[in-house]
């Protein structure tokens, strides 16, 4: 319980840091967001517009202790202000519609990823030198080498134009209504198909690697030879000795990974029109949406940091071993 008081202590203090740097950082850039916003977009406003537009986004020269408690309250409570491309939705709302899909194209990939990676290491290093070990690293790991919008842009040429056989954009057809029920879900998951396995089969390779190598050396530590000494089978001696031991390391990988679900995938969901996150995010660059911005990049830590404290949680599960650290 002491460890993961402090684990969870650490977290709390680095989403607080978060926070502060979200705060501070339009503030101590030349100038503010609503004048670089003006002169990029060439509109011409009226004082009190541009007056209500500073305090809507709570850069109105004000004292800036008050504005930080009032910004910390804000942001505690969930008010991220209003999203200035997509006036008067609120960015909360903005970031809700569009984050049940990256969460689906990124737990769906790294799903897939993790679990086809570290079974073909294991694979791969209880059969060290076999067919297996021979060809599939080097070759998931030149797969991995391109780049994620490159594969995503080759497939999508082949698959979608040339052969007409996966949608090329969107999250589900257009005309569709969504709602729980065999034709939408279906129509969804075609459309998800495509991207996740160019996300799976670059990051493949990664997965698989980690895992042959900390296989390699567990397989030579005591409590192997002993498993095969008293003469248990091998499928056994692989999978609750030898595997078991090796997960740690991807176990904590996977906590690492979520900020690729939120934040990495942002090239595949622009090359398939995907509405996630990464999509949103970069629409708000574009328009300079500060607010919506600001948003996104809490949520993104947010979840980055819980999802490495739900990895704690589960390594503490794996390995009793780390309350001594």
């Amino acid at each position: 319980m002491s460890f993961l008081l402090r684990r969870l202590g650490f977290y709390l203090l680095a989403f607080w840091a978060s926070i502060t740097l979200n705060f501070l950082l339009p503030r101590l850039m030349p100038g503010d967001p609503v004048t670089r916003m003006l002169s990029r977009s060439q509109q011409r406003l009226e004082p009190q517009q541009v007056e209500a537009l500073r305090t809507l986004m709570g850069v109105d020269g004000g004292p800036i202790i008050p504005e930080y408690f009032g910004y910390l309250g804000r942001v505690l409570t969930g008010d991220f202000g209003m999203s200035i491309s997509r006036f008067p939705t609120p960015v909360s709302e903005v970031i809700a519609s569009q984050l049940p899909w990256t969460l689906l194209l990124g737990l769906t990939s790294l799903i897939f990823a993790v679990i086809l990676g570290n079974l073909l290491g294991i694979l791969a290093a209880w059969r060290r030198g076999g067919f297996l070990d021979s060809v599939a690293p080097p070759l998931l790991v030149f797969i991995g080498s391109f780049p994620y919008f490159w594969l995503a842009m080759g497939a999508l040429y082949i698959f979608g134009i040339n052969m007409g056989v996966a949608p090329m954009r969107h999250a589900f057809s257009v005309g569709l209504v969504p709602g729980f029920n065999l034709e939408f879900i279906l129509d969804v998951a075609a459309h998800l198909v495509l991207p996740a396995v160019t996300i799976v089969l670059v990051s493949l390779g990664g997965w698989m690697l980690g895992m042959r190598n900390t296989m390699i050396a567990t397989n030579s530590e005591d409590y192997i030879l002993m498993a095969e000494a008293k003469g248990l089978r091998p499928h056994r001696i692989m999978l609750n000795y030898a595997a078991r031991n090796a997960m740690l390391p991807s176990v904590t990988s996977m906590g690492m990974s979520i900020g690729f679900i939120f934040g990495g995938a942002l090239l595949t969901e622009v090359v398939f029109a995907y509405p996630g996150v990464g999509y949103q995010l970069l629409g708000a660059v574009q328009g300079l949406d500060y607010p919506l911005m600001q948003g996104m990049f809490l949520t993104i830590t947010a979840a980055v940091l819980i999802a490495n404290f739900l990895v704690d949680l589960v390594y503490v599960r794996l390995d009793p071993r780390v309350r001594k650290g």
